[in-house]
């Protein structure tokens, strides 16, 4: 965990505290919708909501860690009036809590998206395998770069993450058309395909705010838009995809309760 550099303005500052504001609040609202509509669907679906909120539960948790850890590292002030200033108490700023979030949360998103599509039980438990630990892996050899200033170390382990994650964009984006064009209606075919592609859009972020520090940018402006940029990513990759994710269970819930079958 490097130490964090000096000279931040008050802009610069508040615009993290902001987004890790607007982080709490989208992933703690999304987790209470979430569960306030297990009711709503079948119980064939209520195993992936409940994912779904327990994800966003896990973010909640670590957006307060991140923020508190953000407010303790800085004090603020306005003296006589004048402009606010920023300076560092020299406390440490965690952000390996964004770490331990995406070890945790990540596999669970892709094994939520694979349940509420209702695959064959041996298709669903061989996707949630390979698909989970793939994510687990990207994430586990993103962790090593992302804590080194040398540019060097953090593109070697930029690269071997990408590894595990062009296999779970592939499998999201190829592996699974076939599966989304058999949901059981037009509507649940484009929300099942909607998940996988804003999945694969919400992903396709991080590599490019991990790289932020490796193209030029340093200090307190490549701080505050890896934070900024990991916080709205994270709100499109589990709250907005959770939504999603309730829309299927929906839909699907409301085909089975009119009687129709739904394809095996």
């Amino acid at each position: 965990m490097a130490p964090l550099p000096d000279g931040f303005s008050y802009a610069e500052w508040n615009a993290t505290y902001n987004a890790l504001s607007f982080g709490i609040a989208a992933m703690g609202s999304a987790t209470i919708f979430f569960w306030l509509q297990l009711p709503n669907v079948t119980k064939s679906y209520r195993t992936a909501l409940t994912i779904t909120g327990i994800v966003t539960l896990i973010a909640t948790y670590h957006y307060i860690r991140i923020f508190n850890s953000w407010s303790e590292a800085f004090t603020v002030a306005s003296k006589d009036g004048g402009d606010y200033t920023v300076q560092l108490t020299g406390a440490p700023f965690n952000d390996g809590y964004r770490y331990v979030d995406w070890l945790l949360t990540v596999p669970l998103l892709l094994i939520e998206l694979i349940l509420v599509m209702k695959l064959p039980q041996a298709e669903t438990v061989n996707l949630s395998w390979r698909l989970g630990l793939a994510s687990a892996l990207m994430v586990a050899l993103g962790y090593p770069g992302e804590i080194q200033e040398d540019l060097s170390v953090r593109w070697f382990w930029w690269c071997l993450s990408m590894m595990p994650f062009c296999y779970v964009v592939f499998t999201l984006t190829v592996g699974l058309a076939e599966a989304t064009s058999k949901q059981p209606s037009p509507a649940a075919a484009s929300l099942a395909s909607a998940a996988r592609y804003l999945t694969v859009l919400s992903w396709c972020t991080y590599p490019f705010v991990y790289m932020v520090k490796s193209v030029g940018l340093a200090g307190p402006a490549a701080t505050m838009y890896e934070q900024v940029g990991y916080s709205l990513a994270d709100v499109l990759a589990k709250a907005v995809f959770g939504v999603l994710i309730w829309a299927l269970a929906s839909e699907k819930s409301a085909i089975e309760e009119s009687g129709k079958v739904l394809p095996k």
